[in-house]
């Protein structure tokens, strides 16, 4: 399943005008090559994924390299996740990269050689996204489910080594996308976003019912570590559900719409909400930090309050300890 600015990038070599008596080798190929691929008249899908993908360049640009500024600030007393929140960042930053060059050649260039790395970024996207956020939530889930073994394994290798797994599968799925016509390469995105997606809903839903079962001991507040974890599991939740839920609960489904409705509505739609994670991520990642550097409390409070809507509430005062 491709998305569908591949079919409207897809660039020929430049015409060559055949005789007009040359006949024999005129056929239903030889029609005018259009951008849109067949879009033409249909190009508001198209231009809602490249609005959104230009947002990741103004906004999520600068918020992942501030996360990964943080990060690397940060690396004295890293969380056992920093090192799958620091790849994703980078991630995003090169495929948010790749968005003018998408413009450029979509308008102006129209060259296969840019086409083939703009498919091998998308295919950077597809597959990045949803395995580390998988990573994240695996984390989480033995941290809180297993905290003995978690212990065990707590080890930076560990981590290591599932990020370069992550990025082995990431560079050959890409890679297997940007060849292109292999037999039902496109059936792969479908499935590992069906698995990737069931794996954190259950996940962190897991971890949510465990951290709200394990608080009902009798007191008022949630233990402070368990509380900040329980922050972290649901603005990924938030996120898996918004970003990721259109295209699983779209594209399985590819045999109900007509070609021209799936090609030029429902693939870029489906893929622009995959696309703005980009952004969704790193802002939601800084409105979780009690301090974000090089931006004032009262900026952060601002940006952050339509996440998290109780930071505009000042809470009760609470018995003072004795």
């Amino acid at each position: 399943m491709e998305r569908n600015v591949s079919s409207s990038l897809i660039s020929t070599s430049p015409q060559t005008h055949l005789p007009l008596n040359n006949t024999a080798d005129i056929n239903a190929t030889a029609k005018p090559f259009s951008v849109f691929d067949g879009c033409d008249n249909q190009v508001e899908g198209i231009l809602f994924d490249l609005t959104v993908q230009s947002i990741n360049v103004i906004v999520g640009i600068p918020a992942n390299l501030l996360v990964i500024a943080i990060l690397i600030r940060n690396r004295k007393e890293p969380t056992t996740s920093d090192i799958f929140l620091g790849c994703l960042a980078f991630m995003d930053v090169y495929f948010s990269a790749m968005t003018p060059f998408s413009f450029l050649n979509l308008y102006h260039w129209q060259s296969k050689d840019v086409w083939s790395a703009l498919k091998f970024s998308y295919g950077v996207k597809d597959t990045s996204g949803p395995l580390f956020l998988s990573c994240i939530c695996l984390d989480r889930f033995v941290a809180v489910l297993f905290p003995i073994r978690f212990g065990q394994v707590k080890h930076i290798m560990y981590r290591l080594s599932l990020s370069l797994l992550v990025f082995c599968l990431t560079f050959a799925y890409s890679a297997a996308k940007t060849v292109g016509n292999l037999p039902n390469f496109e059936k792969v995105f479908t499935y590992e976003m069906l698995a990737a997606f069931s794996w954190m809903v259950v996940c962190n839903a897991s971890i949510l019912w465990a951290l709200k079962k394990s608080s009902r001991t009798g007191k008022n507040e949630m233990h402070p570590m368990k509380k900040k974890a329980f922050k972290t599991v649901l603005s990924i939740l938030c996120i898996i559900v918004f970003n990721y839920l259109p295209p699983v609960a779209l594209f399985p489904f590819e045999d109900i719409y007509s070609p021209d409705v799936f090609r030029c509505y429902v693939q870029p739609v489906g893929f622009a909400f995959l696309n703005i994670s980009s952004t969704i991520q790193p802002l939601v990642y800084l409105c979780r930090l009690e301090k974000v550097p090089f931006f004032s409390d009262t900026c952060v409070k601002k940006c952050c309050t339509c996440i998290y809507p109780e930071n505009k509430k000042t809470p009760p005062a609470q018995n003072p300890p004795a």
